[in-house]
């Protein structure tokens, strides 16, 4: 069976905060959400990538870094070496190397940007901190490249297994506005973010989105949507709208999943932006 997949990730999942899997599939315009999963450990993680499966998956963590950055350390400037490199640092190493880029760089220009950043509205992938988008892409690459999974742009792979970099937050957005629908500080899961949360709900199942796609729910899908106050099974579920929109790009013949042609291999993009 061929799955289309959308992953909220975190870069210490634990069973409090783990790793959302959105599972479903796509036809005719509408998304079914068939059912969501859980891991609670990376290693979980890489084992799941690493099932012998079809699928096309959106990953809410980024996949490059900016060239700016990369440049100016002296890093690989090719992304399989990159990668290697960035992978075998500590956290520690990454911060301090980071943060130590941004204080020699002028207010308002402290981070490096990808080309993506700006349309998407994303963070800036070298941030390590609110988010720790940083942090993410080292934990989560490491896995996509061990279980051979297919990365359109940036590492040729088992190609029935296809990773697209996404951001939840840019259809989010797009639907409500600055107004948040999730925190995972329980004092802020505020009636408004509910609200918020059930709007944008039924934004996605009316397919009221520039992805001109419908989202199919249960009674019963719909409601822990909404409950999920940390929003991470959403998140999911948006990650899983843009790989329905990748979907139908590839079946349109478009190269790539609808990655733009000109996209850099360092930095990679974000798809739908």
């Amino acid at each position: 069976m061929s799955w289309l997949l959308g992953c909220d990730f975190s870069s210490r999942p634990t069973p409090t905060k783990p790793i959302v899997l959105a599972l479903g599939g796509s036809n005719c315009g509408r998304v079914t959400l068939s059912k969501i999963e859980q891991i609670a450990s990376l290693e979980a993680f890489e084992a799941w990538l690493r099932q012998p499966a079809h699928w096309l998956g959106v990953f809410d963590l980024p996949f490059g870094l900016p060239r700016e950055l990369v440049e100016y350390l002296g890093w690989p400037v090719h992304w399989p070496e990159l990668m290697a490199h960035y992978a075998s640092l500590s956290r520690l190493e990454i911060r301090n190397t980071f943060a130590a880029f941004c204080d020699a760089r002028p207010v308002g220009k402290k981070f490096a940007h990808r080309a993506a950043d700006k349309p998407a509205g994303s963070s800036p992938s070298m941030k390590w901190v609110n988010p720790p988008v940083a942090y993410m892409l080292h934990a989560g690459v490491p896995c996509l490249l061990a279980a051979g999974v297919h990365l359109p742009g940036l590492h040729d792979g088992d190609r029935s297994r296809v990773a697209l970099e996404g951001y939840p937050g840019l259809l989010a957005r797009e639907v409500l506005g600055s107004r948040s629908y999730k925190s995972d500080d329980k004092a802020k899961q505020t009636p408004d973010r509910l609200i918020a949360r059930k709007d944008l709900i039924h934004a996605l199942e009316m397919g009221q989105t520039r992805l001109r796609l419908r989202l199919k729910l249960t009674h019963a899908q719909r409601d822990a949507l909404a409950d999920d106050a940390k929003g991470d099974s959403l998140d999911a579920v948006l990650c899983l709208m843009q790989a329905a929109w990748a979907q139908a790009r590839h079946e349109d013949g478009a190269p790539d999943y609808g990655l733009p042609a000109d996209i850099d291999p360092l930095e990679g993009w974000i798809i739908t932006a």
